[in-house]
């Protein structure tokens, strides 16, 4: 007999294969992880008609099959598998195979209620590529300058001088992407206008929390890593602390307060007013990556640029008048 509960679709994600189960009905199938395997699977979830369908980021194997299945109108979650993970374990689940962990994934959108999102565009996936490459490089950047002081060979200096540029190659294919959507370069503006804010911080907050502007304050402070949890049990208060998120914003925060904390007097007057009220330093600064980010979304949600606050006027009293 047919299952009347609302059908919740699981996949695995691998190199060569996708496991796909549905839940309550406990039906399983696996596909190749190829452009017909994807056809077949569109056709098998669709004759099923989910609710959902759940999955987790894999970064390369997941990007066809996540774009074949929202062009074909499914509603899709994307988990992260550390959190995938930590479901099973509470679900008791602690054996790990691919059929087991799509069934996991089936069990977790219809227990959760994980809500779709749509994603993101491919220009932003395009961005991502670029961004995570600029990283890469920033990193190696260090050691290459110092090799460059000692290599002798001309081939190896040429070498290293190459690598060096591939930095500027890779910002101004950055620039070449986001000037040409008009949405995004106007994001990019607002979110350049907020102090402390450079232009590879924009990129990030724009590619890593593209749901900025749409969020609640909560809401944003959560996937941005900077908001302060409770640590609490009984008669004891644990000091709060910042934890999960999304790790490559709130780096990009960190940069972003430490320079509105050294060049922008508003912050900086912040800054020092809670170094005086007796927080650490630590703690003021995730403050103030707390603030640009809330500031951020409030500007994204409003469509309009920071502009700073014009200094309070005095009242003039009505004897001088």
């Amino acid at each position: 007999m047919t299952s009347t509960l609302a059908q919740n679709a699981g996949v695995d994600i691998s190199k060569d294969w996708l496991d796909a189960s549905i839940s309550p009905n406990n039906e399983s199938a696996r596909f190749t992880n190829n452009v017909n395997g994807l056809k077949a699977l569109r056709r098998w979830l669709a004759a099923r008609r989910p609710a959902r369908v759940v999955f987790e980021a894999t970064g390369a194997y997941h990007r066809l099959f996540e774009r074949t299945l929202a062009q074909a109108g499914f509603p899709l979650v994307k988990v992260n598998p550390r959190r995938a993970r930590r479901f099973a374990e509470a679900i008791g689940k602690l054996a790990k195979t691919d059929a087991i962990d799509a069934a996991m994934l089936a069990r977790m959108g219809a227990v959760l209620e994980l809500e779709a999102r749509p994603i993101v565009s491919q220009t932003l996936d395009e961005m991502k590529e670029l961004i995570s490459a600029r990283d890469a490089l920033i990193k190696d950047r260090t050691a290459a300058l110092t090799r460059e002081k000692t290599v002798r060979a001309t081939l190896l200096r040429n070498q290293l001088a190459a690598r060096l540029r591939q930095i500027g190659a890779v910002e101004t294919a950055l620039k070449a992407l986001r000037s040409a959507d008009a949405d995004l370069n106007a994001r990019f503006e607002i979110l350049l206008s907020i102090p402390g804010v450079g232009e590879i911080t924009a990129y990030v907050l724009i590619v890593e929390m593209s749901e900025l502007g749409m969020l609640e304050p909560e809401q944003a402070s959560a996937l941005g890593g900077v908001a302060p949890f409770a640590q609490d049990s009984g008669k004891f208060a644990g000091r709060r602390c910042i934890r999960g998120g999304r790790e490559r914003v709130r780096r990009a925060l960190y940069m972003a307060a430490l320079s509105a904390m050294t060049h922008h007097p508003e912050y900086s007057a912040k800054y020092q007013a809670l170094i005086k009220a007796g927080k650490p330093p630590k703690v003021a600064l995730v403050v103030l990556m707390r603030k640009l980010l809330l500031l951020a979304n409030a500007l994204l949600r409003d469509k309009r640029k920071w502009t700073p606050q014009a200094p309070q006027k005095q009242e003039v009293s009505a004897s001088k008048a």
